[in-house]
């Protein structure tokens, strides 16, 4: 009965967590909100110290997507077992390969920031990088979270990783906070602003280049300039998302993708009075609309959303 216990959490839970030699492999499982999460991870790293799985030693590595919450718990729950910790960071190091970031050290032998490179390759033949773009107030902010969660929910995908690449301060954290709290979300995110130069530009076209792991969304800002051109170049595949007032922006938009050799696989009308999504075609574009794209809402089940993200796992081979 234990055993079906355990294998009934595993699957059930919304935060995984396990350890293969020195790392700890850790990602998101079903959807829920942050606090549950926490709870989840919390309890799963009790079992994890408790039955000596995690007895300590000189370095522990941490490999997958984690919350700041979780990480922070993450923190407090086993740094003091270990000399060292370091974190993944798939932004960094040789493409194809892994690379982690010691961000947690109690002896001489690991830097802070040190990088610890390690020859362990990718299982995925391919690194998939897909730009949200399109004009701006389309609603690509809320796709890009719809996609996360619905793709999220397919066992076996890889894991949607994110990249904020415009400086208007709507990282992984807005949704959430939308949903929570818009006015607080809307303040935080005025204050956050910053310029869009050519220096962020290049930093941001640095994170999409050395990204390595299966399925990366990058999130740029809705103008077509030299900053996001510097950005896009780096993408693989293009999703191209435009409202009522941006339809006219739509050619030139698929120009821009085409002059930096990018493939489109997605152009979509974002048709914000809409009751129902339409799906025009599938293949070999994707076309048609989705409807009712605002910030807080949980759009990962509308069938547009759905469609999108089995092109999205497809480009994956799964």
């Amino acid at each position: 009965m234990e055993e079906i216990g355990v294998a009934s959490n595993k699957f059930m839970t919304t935060y995984h967590i396990s350890l293969e030699g020195d790392v700890l492999k850790v990602g998101f499982g079903k959807p829920a909100n942050g606090d549950q999460v926490i709870r989840d991870a919390a309890t799963r790293l009790d079992e994890m110290v408790t039955s000596g799985e995690l007895s300590g030693g000189k370095l522990l590595k941490i490999d997958g997507p984690a919350s700041v919450a979780v990480s922070y718990l993450i923190a407090h729950k086993i740094s003091q077992l270990y000399g060292a910790i370091a974190v993944f960071d798939p932004k960094i190091g040789r493409p194809g390969y892994k690379t982690f970031i010691t961000a947690v050290s109690q002896t001489p032998a690991y830097k802070i920031g040190e990088l610890i490179e390690t020859d362990e390759l990718h299982k995925t033949k391919s690194v998939i990088k897909v730009v949200l773009c399109g004009p701006p107030q389309s609603g690509k902010s809320c796709l890009r979270e719809g996609l996360k969660q619905a793709i999220s929910l397919i066992e076996g995908a890889p894991y949607p990783y994110v990249i904020t690449a415009c400086p208007d301060g709507e990282g992984a954290w807005f949704s959430d906070a939308a949903r929570r709290d818009p006015d607080l979300a809307r303040k935080l995110k005025d204050e956050y602003k910053a310029k869009f130069t050519l220096e962020f530009a290049q930093k941001a076209a640095g994170w999409v280049r050395s990204a390595n792991t299966p399925l990366n969304i990058i999130d740029v800002g809705g103008r077509i300039t030299n900053e996001n051109r510097v950005i896009v170049r780096e993408a693989t595949h293009a999703v191209i998302l435009a409202g009522d007032q941006g339809k006219a922006e739509v050619p030139l938009w698929e120009e821009f993708c085409r002059d930096l050799n990018i493939q489109i696989i997605a152009n979509l009308h974002s048709d914000y009075h809409g009751r129902e999504d339409e799906i025009v075609t599938q293949s070999p574009l994707l076309t048609g609309s989705i409807h009712y794209l605002k910030r807080g809402e949980d759009v990962s089940s509308r069938p547009m959303v759905q469609a999108l993200t089995r092109v999205l796992v497809g480009l994956c081979g799964r």
